[in-house]
């Protein structure tokens, strides 16, 4: 493999029924990766995934045994032989933990529409009711995130935090700040593009719904977590095309 190698982390919160009644339904976070290559751009010179070359792995399972699961696939899927190498995820600790510990060196990037988010969220807790508002607010902090001026974003949400003084609104606020300093590196969209890499992880939230959400979230679905990892393992041999090969190893074990 000579082009870049992505790998893309996302998490997503699996509901499970409580076993008492009158009690709250338990949640497990479900842990999925997606492992692709990039090679090519296309015409107006956007990143394009290399056909059929997009593999999952996921399950209900602490990060450390995750990390080891997202480490095997890259290296399975060349990881060594790339020439660039790219790690995406929507901002959480524990994901740039398992980047350090696993990919050191990895180009780090934080996906765009999570980055946005936090943003949109932040707005419509400033302007609540009021969408107009709301826009206003976010014409130019998109701006400056989305031109990777992340110094500029933090320094007015702090000064912003300061005239809410000690309110909930102004913790809230600092919170977000703190998020983007954090980050601030991984958050350089510019220089990321002029590099023809991919800024946003549409392939992972396609897959939390194709994985996950359609096998595991329906209405009236109950699961263990046994049963789950059961049913995500399956899911992914399906989408990887990996599903006969699978079945094969079973009739001759």
């Amino acid at each position: 493999m000579d082009g870049t190698q992505v790998f893309v982390v996302k998490t997503e919160t699996e509901g499970r029924p409580g076993r008492t009644p009158g009690q709250p339904a338990r949640t497990r976070e479900c842990k999925l990766g997606a492992v692709f290559t990039q090679t090519t751009v296309d015409d107006r010179g956007r990143p394009m995934r290399d056909e059929d070359s997009t593999t999952y792995v996921g399950a209900i399972e602490t990060a450390e045994e995750f990390g080891l699961r997202i480490y095997t696939e890259a290296w399975r899927r060349g990881w060594d032989r790339a020439t660039i190498r790219v790690v995406m995820g929507d901002g959480s600790h524990w994901i740039w933990n398992l980047v350090d510990q696993h990919f050191p060196g990895a180009i780090q990037i934080v996906d765009l529409y999570h980055a946005r988010e936090h943003l949109w969220d932040l707005a419509r807790k400033l302007h609540p009711a009021d969408a107009e508002a709301q826009n206003r607010w976010l014409m130019r902090n998109l701006d400056w995130l989305e031109n990777g001026e992340i110094e500029e974003l933090t320094t007015t949400l702090r000064n912003l935090a300061d005239v809410q003084q000690n309110s909930a609104l102004a913790k809230d606020i600092r919170t977000e700040a703190e998020y983007f300093e954090n980050n601030r590196d991984r958050m350089r969209y510019p220089e990321f593009r002029k590099k023809n890499l991919f800024v946003g992880s549409g392939v992972i939230e396609a897959g939390c719904k194709t994985v996950i959400g359609s096998r595991l979230k329906q209405s009236g679905m109950f699961w263990t977590v046994r049963g789950a990892n059961a049913i995500i393992a399956l899911r992914c041999c399906l989408l990887n095309g990996e599903l006969e090969d699978y079945w094969a190893e079973r009739r001759t074990a």
